[in-house]
């Protein structure tokens, strides 16, 4: 089988496990398949955690990858691919956990990232690559050269489907319909240099209810972290916001991310499903490069302070470093101030809201 593919093919394998913010990236790869392709069945390996985004989406065969079983995910994932042949599988993750996962998949062509990308020595378990112009692309453009590659021209759809019954959930849980999310941590950890400061987090809820009239929400997981980042804003807070983080299941927050007006967050899942949803995002970038990861259908909000980051931390400019580099320093997101936000937050309403 040459690329590109002259016609279509009978079956394609995408792989994408995990983290949720790359799932909703790999949506617009779906959805150009599905545009050109409607007849190919397609087949989506995917984490546990990541499907309950995603389970919604019709005409796709959700194989789930279980990471917590172990070593045991790797022999689960074997027996739910037996019978299994595909014309081609997307190989779009480079982790090794992936890759192994790819000698589970029988699929004729196995197509990967170009090899200045095939981290973890990606390209080892492939037999085609991307043929992007360049290495330097927003992750959402770096998938859909896979799709560019079978020979289809992109389509820039999401179409993230909303549980009506998550909807109806939520609306139990707040009053009101002019809502501010607030999702305030990246990924739980204990030193995350993506999270912005809790303090300003707490004079932009301030803002949002005493100058837009505003009924702010907290959203996040159930960590430690999370939990202890979200009631130190409360406390800070003249206005106490609807304190979710926690209390919600990923449906249940996409349902969220789908009635609020605004979003506000670092570089986490939640902004980009938000983004994927078509609610505005602001989005809080010190720590990595929003060329790189920010949310994609709202680049025009995002409060962007990586480049004085890069500068202060590595004497570096964003052209002369690497692409994808992070600044592992836990004071560089405080470059971003109270004021930058408040001032993104009354743009966004009036742009896209009033």
């Amino acid at each position: 089988m040459i690329l590109p593919l002259s016609s279509a093919p009978d079956s394609i394998c995408i792989l994408r496990l995990s983290a949720i913010g790359d799932v909703t990236h790999a949506l617009p790869v779906l959805r150009t398949l599905q545009h050109h392709w409607p007849q190919t069945k397609i087949t989506w390996v995917i984490g546990k955690n990541e499907h309950a985004v995603v389970s919604d989406i019709a005409g796709v065969e959700f194989i789930i990858f279980d990471k917590s079983l172990g070593i045991g995910a790797y022999r689960d994932i074997r027996r739910k691919l037996a019978g299994h042949r595909f014309d081609v599988l997307l190989h779009m993750q480079l982790s090794l956990r992936a890759s192994i996962t790819s000698l589970m998949v029988k699929a004729d062509v196995k197509l990967g990232f170009d090899r200045a990308r095939a981290k973890d020595m990606q390209w080892l378990f492939t037999n085609e690559k991307i043929l992007p112009q360049s290495t330097r692309q927003h992750v959402v453009d770096s998938f859909i050269e896979f799709p560019r590659r079978l020979g289809l021209k992109p389509v820039f759809k999401w179409d993230l489907p909303v549980s009506a019954e998550a909807v109806e959930r939520v609306k139990h849980m707040i009053s009101g319909e002019r809502f501010l999310v607030i999702n305030p941590c990246a990924v739980a950890k204990s030193r995350n240099w993506r999270n912005w400061t809790a303090e300003g987090y707490a004079e932009v809820a301030d803002f949002a209810a005493e100058h837009h009239g505003m009924t702010v929400l907290l959203t996040g997981g159930p960590s430690s972290e999370e939990r202890n980042m979200a009631d130190t804003i409360s406390t800070m807070c003249r206005r106490k916001p609807h304190n979710l983080v926690g209390g919600t299941t990923l449906p249940e927050l996409v349902a969220l991310l789908h009635l609020a007006r605004v979003v506000i967050a670092p570089d986490t899942g939640p902004a980009h499903i938000a983004s994927a949803l078509g609610t505005p995002v602001i989005g809080l970038y010190a720590a990595t490069n929003p060329q790189r990861a920010g949310p994609y259908n709202f680049k025009d909000l995002v409060v962007n302070r990586y480049p004085q980051a890069l500068r202060k931390y590595y004497e570096l400019e964003v052209g002369d470093a690497p692409w994808g580099k992070r600044i592992q320093n836990n004071e560089c997101m405080a470059l971003i101030k109270p004021e930058d936000v408040t001032a993104m937050l009354s743009r966004a309403l009036q742009d896209y809201i009033d």
